[in-house]
């Protein structure tokens, strides 16, 4: 699946599947955020709504399932080649805990 990308500098044509490695970076504070595991598309729009991150949990993250973070698009501010850097005062409001948690 393809999509364009109109953040940062100038567009491009990126594959869904090239998001998924990219490692999301809070501009904020520096911290690595995880890496995209979903994306909340707008299906009457075709629109992303958000992306859905889970936080690294555990050792290698192999025991422990980290929460996820949902990112709302308009707090993306680049996607780049190897990062995608977004804007999170408070990431707070947007963890959620897996199965209600």
């Amino acid at each position: 699946m393809y999509g364009r990308v109109c953040r940062g500098v100038g567009s491009m044509l990126v594959k869904t599947s090239e998001l998924w490695v990219l490692d999301v970076i809070n501009t904020i504070d520096g911290q690595r955020l995880g890496n995209i595991t979903d994306l909340d598309i707008d299906l009457t729009t075709g629109k992303i709504n958000a992306l859905i991150l889970s936080e690294p949990g555990g050792f290698l993250g192999l025991f422990r399932r980290g929460r996820e973070i949902v990112i709302p698009w308009e707090k993306v501010i680049l996607i780049g080649i190897d990062v995608i850097l977004v804007e999170m005062a408070s990431l707070r409001d947007h963890k959620r805990g897996r199965y209600g948690a």
